[in-house]
C-alpha cells in the first residue's frame, strides 16, 4: 500500500492547484474525488457531437487583474478573447447588466449624459439611513424603481425568500456605471480556455494519481493512514460530522434543451428578473467560443433554477447564524494537526476562479514553510 506525503480531498480548482505545486516540489500526492470527473464545478465537456463546449455547473468566465494568476493558469491552456456581457430580460424588454448608462436611459426613456447619472440616481434613492435588510439597502443605493425591476424578483428566486428577510450585508454595493461600457468584468485578463476547462486540469495533474467516485468519509481512517497530511476542500461542517450543526447553502439545477437553430438568444447568458419566470438564467454556451465552428442549425440552451440541494452546495447563505457557526468550525479546524482546509466549501465562501487560485497558491506557500 502506497503512502503519500499529501492526500487531497477534492479535485476542484483549489485542490488541483495545490496538488500541482506540491508535485513540483517532489512531494508525493494522491487526489480523491467524490464525483466521477475531475475539475469540480469548472468541469466542461463537448455536447453531443456539436462541438459546443458546455460548462456542466453553469457558465464560468475566467477573469483576473492579477498577472501572476494569469501567468500561472496560462501555463496549462490558451485562452480566447471572450469578454462577458450579461443581459437581463424584464417585462419583455432587454437591458444590459450591470446597470450602466445604457440601462438607465433605456429603462427611463431618457438620454442622460455621463455627468448627469450620479445626480439622477441620487434623486431616486430611498432616504433609509440604517437599512435593516437587503431590500432597504438596495433601495438606498439605486432607488425603488430599479430595485423592483432588476433586483427584487431575481433575488427572491435566488434565495427563495423575500429580500426583506435577507441581511443588508449580502450586498455591499450595486454598481451603476456612468458610461455605456457593458463588459461584465473590469479585469484586464479575461477569456475562456480554447479547449475547455477540463483540459486545464488534465495538464495540471499529469503524473498525479486520482481516485474518482471515491468518498473520503466512507473509509476515512483508511485514507488518513495512507498519508502524512490531508488537504481538505469539502464542506467544513461535513469534515466534523456536523457535530455543531449544518451550514446553509443554496444550490442550482439545470435543464437542458436541444434547439434546432443556429442562435437561440444571441448571447451566452440571459438573466430573467421577473418573479413569475421560475428560472433565473438561460445559458447558451456556443456564444462563449465564437472562434469554433459548431454544427449548423444546432444549439443547446440551459435553464438555471435555484434550489436547495445539500448534495450540491453552491452559494453560502452567510446568515448571522451561519457566520457564528462557521467560526466554531474554524476553531475546531485549527486544532487539527494533520489537516489543512481551503477552497469554496471548506471556507464557506463564494470564490471566483482567480480568487480560488490566489488562495491555493498562498496556502501552498504556507504549507511549504510549515513543513
Amino acid at each position: 500500500m502506497n503512502r503519500y506525503d499529501y492526500i487531497i480531498v477534492g479535485c476542484g480548482l483549489y485542490g488541483a492547484v495545490i496538488a500541482e505545486r506540491l508535485r513540483a516540489k517532489d512531494k508525493s500526492v494522491l487526489i480523491i474525488e467524490k464525483r466521477r470527473h475531475i475539475g469540480g464545478n469548472c468541469y466542461s465537456y463537448e455536447y453531443k457531437d456539436t462541438n459546443i463546449t458546455v460548462h456542466k455547473y453553469g457558465t464560468h468566465i475566467f477573469h483576473t487583474g492579477n498577472s501572476k494568476v494569469w501567468e500561472y493558469v496560462s501555463r496549462f491552456t490558451e485562452f480566447n478573447r471572450y469578454q462577458h456581457r450579461v443581459l437581463t430580460t424584464y417585462k419583455n424588454k432587454v437591458y444590459a447588466m450591470p446597470m450602466n448608462l445604457g440601462t438607465i436611459n433605456a429603462f427611463y426613456g431618457l438620454n442622460l449624459k455621463p455627468k448627469e447619472v450620479a445626480g439622477f440616481i441620487a434623486q431616486k434613492r430611498g432616504a433609509i439611513r440604517y437599512p435593516k435588510n437587503l431590500e432597504e439597502k438596495a433601495i438606498g443605493l439605486i432607488g425603488e424603481e430599479l430595485y423592483e425591476a432588476f433586483i427584487k424578483g431575481y433575488t427572491t428566486k435566488q434565495w427563495d425568500c423575500d429580500p426583506k428577510e435577507l441581511p443588508p450585508g449580502i450586498i455591499t454595493r450595486l454598481p451603476v456605471r456612468t458610461s455605456y461600457f457593458d463588459s461584465y468584468y473590469d479585469d484586464y485578463y479575461q477569456g475562456l480556455p480554447l479547449h475547455g476547462y477540463t483540459l486545464i486540469f488534465k495538464n495540471m495533474l499529469k503524473g498525479i494519481p486520482i481516485e474518482l467516485e471515491t468518498d473520503f468519509f466512507i473509509d476515512r481512517k483508511y485514507w488518513e493512514n495512507r498519508c502524512k497530511y490531508i488537504i481538505y476542500t469539502g464542506p467544513i461542517d461535513r469534515y466534523f460530522d456536523y457535530v455543531l450543526g449544518k451550514l446553509n447553502w443554496r444550490s442550482v439545477r439545470f435543464e437542458y434543451e436541444d434547439v434546432p437553430l443556429d442562435d437561440y438568444q444571441g448571447t451566452s447568458v440571459m438573466n430573467y428578473a421577473d418573479l413569475e419566470i421560475p428560472f433565473t438564467r438561460i445559458h447558451e454556451p456556443k456564444h462563449l467560443h465564437r472562434e469554433k465552428k459548431h454544427k449548423p442549425n444546432t444549439t443547446v440552451i440551459i435553464r438555471e433554477f435555484p434550489c436547495l440541494d445539500n448534495q450540491e452546495p453552491s452559494y453560502p447563505v452567510n446568515s448571522i447564524v451561519d457566520q457564528a457557526l462557521l467560526k466554531k468550525y474554524q476553531s475546531l479546524a485549527k486544532k487539527e494537526k494533520r489537516a489543512f482546509f481551503g477552497g469554496r466549501l471548506a471556507e464557506y465562501k463564494y470564490y471566483d476562479m482567480h480568487h480560488t487560485i490566489e488562495a491555493a497558491l498562498a496556502k501552498f506557500e504556507k504549507i511549504v514553510k510549515q513543513r
